[in-house]
């Protein structure tokens, strides 16, 4: 089976310290299929992340998000 390699971006709504944000990239890469996470200094509220989506739906990825107590959105769909 071919990996396929899709991104999403996710706006968090909240604004996030440090702590928090590794927290978040942390558990997202964990995820079976997700090959990166990034979220940049200056834009804090959006995050990127690279996927497989045959081993992963991007709903997952924000469910993952409001596990956390987040306000998010998926954007580029």
């Amino acid at each position: 089976m071919t990996a396929h390699c899709a991104d999403i971006l996710i706006h968090i709504n909240e604004s996030l310290d440090d702590a928090s944000i590794h927290d978040i990239e942390r558990d997202i890469s964990m995820i079976e299929g997700v090959y990166s996470v990034c979220t940049y200094e200056n834009t804090r509220h959006l995050m990127l992340v690279d996927y497989d989506p045959g081993c992963v739906a991007s709903q997952e990825l924000l469910d993952k998000m409001k596990n956390h107590g987040l306000h998010a959105k998926l954007i580029g769909l």
